[in-house]
């Protein structure tokens, strides 16, 4: 009953805030030290570094890439490769979405036609010694045609129907790389990007340069590092991935990296883009390394004979990613930084307050002063 009387009393009682100035040089020290860092990090970390003072966007951005250059084929070492490659051979496909391919090296079956065959040898269950061993009609998990269900004991290996010869898995693969001089290939990169909030259009391509001046720069990082023009062995070496030439024998998956971080309070055109490079696949991979592909060419003999060229192509993978943000004053961040600055500020009360009040010698006598109880004459006095 009696706590039922208390908690009815606490609904006629009301608590105001006292000021009691304390004159203490302990308590006056901490307080100020607490208030300092607070100051401190609100103006120094969350206006200043982090531009707590700005609003921002988010860049939106299109890329388009044009690859050029002329790879010629030592036909002596390579005979079965055509002698001169342009875009139109080691660009493949033509046209990617913020992404492009260079072959870089080469593994050719030439002169496949449909017919049949013995399975290549490095294919796991090619082996057999009876037509048994080769069911009809199926294939081989990794093999290069159907089971014709014969099995050719001059060799030990099924028989497939398929394009013949089929590829020697044994081969290893060109070293050095077929197509190396492709490090000396450009590509130009043009990037269009926006900041929709601030209607702000740019692009990486500098203003007023002539036709000649994208004819003869390339991108180097120093006094070129606004030329959009890179070669293909600067990006390699930029992203600390080895030697071109390394890459170029298995491939491999590059990225380019374009940053667009501007602070629209000063003039727009310091809104430049800032370019970094990252191999993102590794070449001390076990199994698996690189990066390859096969396509074929088909033609037609002049007896009507279907033909094809089938080529196992080994290069780069060039990723284009962008990012970025805009940054300028506005009022709404700037007062909610401030705002919540002023209200940690309260920290320091709140630590000062437990140091007098419970761990300086003198904690009765400010208990005493902070705390004081008012009885007016129509307080609520509970029944005995």
């Amino acid at each position: 009953m009696n706590y039922v009387r208390t908690g009815f009393s606490l609904f006629f009682e009301y608590d105001t805030p006292r000021i009691v100035h304390i004159q203490s040089k302990k308590v006056g020290v901490i307080n100020r030290f607490i208030q300092l860092c607070i100051i401190a990090y609100v103006i120094g970390f969350a206006i200043i570094y982090k531009k707590g003072y700005q609003d921002f966007d988010n860049v939106q951005s299109v890329v388009t890439t044009k690859v050029k250059g002329i790879a010629m084929v030592n036909t002596t070492v390579h005979p079965n490769i055509q002698p001169i490659w342009d875009v139109a051979d080691y660009i493949v496909p033509p046209q990617e979405n913020n992404a492009f391919f260079v072959i870089t090296n080469l593994i050719v079956t030439p002169n496949q036609s449909l017919g049949k065959c013995p399975e290549d040898s490095t294919v796991i269950g090619s082996n057999c010694t009876a037509d048994k061993d080769c069911v009809a009609g199926t294939s081989l998990p990794v093999g290069n045609g159907i089971l014709t269900g014969k099995c050719d004991t001059d060799v030990g290996r099924c028989e497939i129907y398929a394009w013949c010869p089929v590829e020697n898995g044994s081969i290893k693969k060109p070293d050095p790389a077929v197509l190396e001089d492709t490090q000396h290939f450009t590509v130009f990169i043009k990037n269009n990007i926006e900041f929709p909030k601030y209607n702000v259009k740019r692009r990486n391509l500098p203003d007023n340069v002539s036709n000649e001046y994208l004819q003869n720069c390339r991108y180097d990082g120093g006094a070129n590092s606004r030329c959009p023009i890179f070669t293909l062995q600067s990006i390699v070496e930029g992203a600390n991935s080895g030697s071109y030439s390394s890459i170029a024998t298995e491939g491999g998956v590059i990225q380019i990296r374009i940053k667009w971080n501007c602070n629209l309070d000063l003039s727009v055109d310091e809104c430049l883009p800032e370019y970094s490079f990252r191999r993102l696949d590794s070449s001390t991979y076990k199994i698996s390394t690189g990066y390859n592909f096969r396509f074929s060419r088909n033609f037609k003999d002049s007896n009507g004979t279907e033909f094809r060229t089938l080529y196992k192509a080994y290069g780069v993978k060039f990723v284009i990613s962008v990012s970025g943000q805009a940054r300028k004053f506005a009022p709404v961040p700037f007062f909610t930084v401030v705002g919540s600055g002023l209200a940690l500020l309260s920290i320091a009360t709140v630590v000062c307050d437990i140091v007098v009040l419970y761990v300086l010698k003198a904690r009765a006598l400010y208990r005493e002063k902070k705390y004081l109880q008012v009885i007016s004459d129509d307080a609520y006095k509970p029944m005995d």
